[in-house]
C-alpha cells in the first residue's frame, strides 16, 4: 500500500527523484572536513528565526505606542516567552556567526571559482537579504539602540546625491523615525524578507547540486568513463542524473546516510554552546542585546554611543574611516561588492589552499585579521587613534582582493593530486 502511494505521488511529482538526487544520492566527496557543517548549521539556525519569528508576532504589537511594551509583555507574562525571545536573538548572532564561518570556507578552498560562480552569487545575495533582515528587525524591539542605531543607518542613504532625502523619506515612511517606519520594517521582517531568503536558499543548494560541491583539495569527483580504474569508479549512484548522463563518479560517498550522521554531530555540538549562551549569558555580555535596548526609545536622549550590532561593525567601521559622508558610504558598500567579485578577482588556477602559494596563505590570514580588527573598532567610540585604525585596515581589507588579482594569474601553486586525499 506504501509503494502504491509512493508510485502515485511520483507519476505526478518526481519525489524520489528528487530525493535521489537532492539528498540520498547526491555524491558528496569523500573527504569533507569539519568546515563543511556550516552550510547545514545555516539552515538549522534559519529554521529556528522563522519558527521562533511566528511565534514572537503572535505577540508583538508593531507601534510606536506598544512596541516595547510588548515586548516586557513577552518575556514577563507570556508563557516562555522569555526563551523565543533569547532563542530568536541569540539566533541572528548565530546565524551570522554560522554564515561568516561559511564564507571563509569558500574562501580557504576556492569554492566561489568556474564552475561555483554563480553558487558564490546566491550566497552573497543571500548574505545581503540577511543584512537587510537583521537590520529591519534590529529597530522592532524599539529600544534605545534600536531606535538611535536605525536613525543613523537610514540618514546613510541622505548622502546619495539627488535622490538621497526622497529615498530616506521613503525608508523611513516619516519626517523622522516613527511608528511608521516601525509597522514597514515589522512588515518587511516578517514577511518579505524571510520569503526573498527562503527562495535565495533554495537556488543557493539547487545551483550547488547541479555544479556539485567543492572540497578540500579543490579537484572535481566527476570524471568521464574510462578515465580511472574501473575499481575506483563509484556505482553506488545508478540512480543519480550525473551516472545517467555516463559520467562516473569517484571519490564520493552517498551524503545520505554519511554525511546526515556527521551533520548531526555538529549539529549536537552546536547546541551545547547556543543553549549555554541562551541560558546562562543572552546578552552576550552587551554584543548580542546593548544595555540601552532595555530602556524604551527616547527621541529626546541619545545614547552616549551609538554603535550596530557586532555582526555589521566590520562595514561600520569602514564607514567611519572616511571623513566625507558620502565617500564613506560608497565605500561600505564597495566592502561587500568585491566580495561578491572575488571570483573574478582570484585567476588562479587551482582553488584549494593547501595547494597555493604561500603569498595567498598570508594575504588571506592578514584579510581575517583586517576583517576581526575593523569588527572590533566598530563597536569602540570613535577617537583619532581608532579612526586611524580604521583607516589602515580598511587599507589592508580591499588590499587583500587587489593583491590577489595581481598574483593570482601567475601563481607558483603545488602540483594537485589525481584524486582526494584526506
Amino acid at each position: 500500500m506504501f509503494q502504491k502511494i509512493v508510485d502515485w505521488i511520483d507519476a505526478r511529482i518526481p519525489m524520489t527523484e528528487t530525493w535521489n538526487k537532492h539528498l540520498a544520492q547526491y555524491p558528496a566527496p569523500k573527504n569533507f572536513n569539519g568546515w563543511y557543517v556550516f552550510g547545514a548549521l545555516a539552515i538549522l539556525v534559519l529554521v529556528n528565526q522563522i519558527l521562533t519569528g511566528i511565534w514572537l508576532t503572535m505577540n508583538y504589537e508593531p507601534s510606536g505606542d506598544g512596541a516595547f511594551r510588548s515586548i516586557e509583555y513577552i518575556m514577563r507574562d507570556v508563557d516562555y516567552g522569555w526563551l523565543l525571545r533569547y532563542l530568536h536573538s541569540t539566533g541572528a548572532s548565530a546565524f551570522f556567526v554560522v554564515v561568516y564561518l561559511h564564507m571563509f570556507r569558500g574562501m580557504m578552498y576556492g569554492s566561489y571559482q568556474k564552475p561555483r560562480e554563480l553558487l558564490w552569487l546566491f550566497g552573497m545575495l543571500i548574505y545581503l537579504v540577511l543584512m537587510a533582515e537583521a537590520f529591519m528587525g534590529y529597530l522592532l524591539p524599539w529600544g534605545q539602540m534600536s531606535y538611535w542605531g536605525a536613525q543613523v543607518i537610514i540618514s546613510l542613504f541622505g548622502a546619495i546625491p539627488y535622490f538621497g532625502d526622497d529615498i530616506t523619506l521613503w525608508i523611513r515612511g516619516d519626517y523622522v523615525v516613527s511608528g511608521a517606519t516601525l509597522n514597514r520594517f515589522f512588515a518587511l521582517h516578517v514577511i518579505a524578507l524571510p520569503l526573498v531568503l527562503v527562495i535565495l536558499v533554495f537556488l543557493h543548494i539547487i545551483a550547488l547540486h547541479e555544479v556539485g560541491s567543492n572540497n578540500p583539495d579543490g579537484i572535481e569527483i566527476k570524471r568521464k568513463e574510462g578515465t580511472v580504474p574501473k575499481e575506483a569508479q563509484t556505482t553506488q549512484f545508478t540512480f543519480h542524473p550525473y551516472y545517467k548522463k555516463g559520467k562516473t563518479i569517484i571519490d564520493a560517498i552517498p551524503f545520505y546516510p554519511y554525511y546526515i550522521v556527521k551533520d548531526i554531530v555538529a549539529v549536537a555540538i552546536f547546541f551545547i554552546f547556543f543553549c549555554y549562551i541562551v541560558f546562562f549569558m543572552p546578552e552576550g555580555g552587551g554584543y548580542f542585546l546593548e544595555k540601552p535596548n532595555f530602556e524604551a526609545a527616547n527621541p529626546l536622549k541619545t545614547p552616549e554611543h551609538i554603535a550596530p550590532v557586532w555582526y555589521f561593525t566590520p562595514f561600520y567601521a569602514i564607514l567611519r574611516a572616511v571623513p566625507d559622508k558620502l565617500a564613506g558610504v560608497l565605500l561600505m558598500f564597495a566592502a561587500i561588492a568585491v566580495l561578491a567579485l572575488l571570483p573574478w578577482f582570484d585567476r588562479g588556477k587551482v582553488r584549494s589552499i593547501r595547494y597555493r602559494s604561500v603569498l595567498h596563505k598570508l594575504n588571506l590570514v592578514q584579510f581575517v585579521i583586517s576583517f576581526v580588527i575593523l569588527g572590533y573598532l566598530g563597536v569602540q567610540a570613535p577617537t583619532p587613534m581608532f579612526t586611524l585604525m580604521s583607516q589602515i585596515f580598511t587599507l589592508t581589507y580591499f588590499g587583500f582582493f587587489f593583491a590577489l588579482f595581481v598574483y593570482s594569474k601567475n601563481e607558483d601553486t603545488k602540483p594537485l593530486p589525481e584524486r582526494l586525499t584526506r
